[in-house]
């Protein structure tokens, strides 16, 4: 896992002190807003904890929908941070949900892998990944995506807090173990806990780091 220093600690918190806003959902590409600013994308499965997360980044408590529903969200996700504008934040839509009707999960791969390919702004995804599962295929088909659009990404585990020590340490050195095969992406991951706010000043730091 990285360790920040504290000054990078402290200049990613000051960057979601300030204004943090909602922008527009996207369902498609004509609706995306103008590429002025660097993005980093939050990708997921369903009820991996994305949207508790993003809340919890940005230190509010509705910024982002929660649901119990999988598959909710299956817009793109635009957040500003930042006044003057400095960067975004794209949630993207969850994946892995079975009950979707085929149309809506080929709608799905289209939308997001036209976006990852085509949007020059795009710096980093951050590929949430819940811990007391560790990756599933259905999460390597994103990673796939990603390797095969060549977007840098770092996984992230969630919901860290609902695991025992040790069982997160060993899925932690698996997850990493895989993330190191992968020519996308990031050597080191992030463990996160949305709930108890475990790894969320470091989550800060690397989208800091990601938009350079």
């Amino acid at each position: 896992m990285t360790e920040f220093s504290e000054d990078a600690i402290e200049a990613a918190r000051k960057a979601f002190a300030g204004p943090v806003a909602f922008l527009k959902s996207a369902p498609s590409l004509e609706f995306l807003p103008g590429a002025i600013v660097p993005e980093v994308a939050f990708a997921g499965r369903s009820n991996v904890g994305k949207s508790s997360l993003l809340n919890a980044l940005a230190g509010r408590n509705a910024l982002a929908r929660t649901s119990n529903t999988p598959g909710r969200t299956q817009e793109l996700n635009f957040f500003d941070i930042g006044q003057p504008l400095a960067f975004r934040l794209v949630d993207m839509p969850g994946y892995g949900f079975a009950k979707a009707p085929k149309d809506m999960q080929r709608k799905w791969r289209y939308l997001v892998n036209d976006f990852l390919r085509g949007r020059d702004v795009l710096k980093r995804a951050l590929v949430l990944i819940d811990s007391r599962h560790g990756i599933k295929d259905v999460d390597r088909e994103i990673l796939d995506m990603l390797d095969n659009a060549a977007v840098s990404y770092r996984v992230v585990l969630t919901k860290a807090d609902k695991i025992k020590a040790s069982l997160l340490a060993e899925m932690t050195r698996q997850t990493e173990e895989e993330a190191r095969k992968r020519p996308a992406a990031h050597p080191d991951i992030l463990v996160t806990s949305s709930e108890k706010g475990m790894g969320i000043p470091e989550l800060r730091a690397a989208v800091l780091e990601a938009i350079g």
